[in-house]
């Protein structure tokens, strides 16, 4: 295999491989997604079909590692480690465009991911937190424990996938990459869920940087959340409150006060406290 061919198919196949994972991450979290809610073996399967295309498709041009993580265990073991780098580059090139067309897919879910008022109560509902579509993100955040829980996910990925490559006619049988497939579905359901099993350095940092640039009310679909959006929620919170206050004259200024936006209020805020250090 030539430097090209190799960096051509990890570039497509790591590709194929973010556009189906980001993509059933995506019809699962989005708010207008007819999957949404489907769960975390809908997340697992997603992922290891992405990993049956995408290895299926760069397999002729280079193996299909999609992987670095699975790229350096290879060459540890053998001993070759001259086309290393095409591979990282092929990989981290094939992630930055794969998630691409899968935030187009979802494109109106994207824009359409913002804070709204509810007509009936008046409050607003925040938008659905998107960072684990293009990222994984811990379930609770104990560095030690998290790092622990990568390291065994993929050495359980990696130790396998070298002892697939040693069985003898299974590479001719044409079935490794099914079975690599359901080996990463297993590991998303027995120890994906403390982290969102990333075990593939390219899917965390190729998609986020991608995403980042992508036109819409979203930006890079991150935290979901915008100041402006917090800042519409405390104001309409405050409005529903009016209607509580007791006394006439507090009614009438809590009225005064809810009406205004925030941004005004800071400016009232500020400049009533020049005032008061005056006198």
């Amino acid at each position: 295999m030539s430097n090209g061919d190799v960096f051509v198919g990890e570039v497509i196949g790591t590709a194929i491989l973010i556009l189906f994972g980001a993509g059933v991450c995506a019809a699962v979290t989005l708010r207008h997604s007819k999957a949404r809610s489907s769960g975390w073996i809908v997340i697992a399967f997603g992922w290891g079909f992405g990993v049956l295309a995408g290895a299926y498709t760069a397999a002729p041009l280079s193996g299909g590692h999609l992987n670095p993580a699975v790229t350096l265990g290879i060459a540890v073991d053998t001993g070759e480690w001259g086309t290393v780098w095409v591979y990282l580059l092929g990989q981290s090139a094939g992630a930055v465009l794969g998630a691409v067309p899968a935030y187009l897919v979802y494109l109106a879910q994207f824009q359409a991911n913002v804070a709204r008022e509810d007509g009936a109560g008046g409050a607003a509902e925040e938008p659905t937190p998107t960072l684990g579509i293009f990222s994984t993100t811990p379930e609770m955040r104990n560095p030690v424990a998290n790092l622990i829980t990568e390291i065994i996910a993929t050495i359980a990925l990696v130790l396998p996938v070298l002892a697939f490559g040693l069985t003898e006619g299974l590479g001719e049988s044409g079935i490794t990459v099914l079975i690599v497939s359901l080996l990463v579905v297993g590991i998303g359901l027995s120890l994906g869920r403390p982290t969102g099993y990333a075990i593939n350095p390219a899917r965390d940092l190729g998609p986020p940087s991608s995403t980042a640039s992508c036109p819409s009310r979203t930006r890079a679909p991150r935290t979901g959340v915008t100041p402006g959006s917090r800042s519409s929620a405390r104001w309409s919170a405050e409005r529903s409150r009016v209607s509580s206050t007791t006394r006439p004259s507090e009614r009438a200024s809590a009225r005064r006060s809810a009406a205004a936006p925030p941004q005004h209020r800071r400016r009232r805020t500020a400049s009533a406290a020049v005032i008061h250090e005056a006198f």
